[in-house]
């Protein structure tokens, strides 16, 4: 399955992520698919870019963003594809 989750970059206490599609399996700094754009936090307030265009290609391919990454898409109002959910 594929995520689209934050890869951590930066030195040593000053964390700058890439958001990226990866593997479920593959570890939170190993092999990914694509990048899709960075954040860093550590600006005021936060910076956020991203290749819209590439992020939705992802979610309607069936990537699952992390809680993170699902926030950082709503306040760039780039909604997730919505969950079917089976009664």
């Amino acid at each position: 399955m594929v995520k689209l989750r934050l890869k951590r970059m930066g030195a040593k206490k000053r964390p700058f992520y890439r958001i990226v599609a990866a593997d479920s399996r593959c570890a939170r700094d190993g092999r990914f698919i694509e990048t899709l754009g960075t954040y860093d936090p550590r600006k005021h307030p936060s910076e956020v870019t991203l290749k819209p265009d590439r992020v939705r290609h992802w979610l309607d391919h069936g990537a699952q963003p992390t809680a993170t990454v699902r926030t950082i898409l709503k306040k760039q109002n780039i909604s997730p594809r919505s969950q079917v959910t089976s009664t």
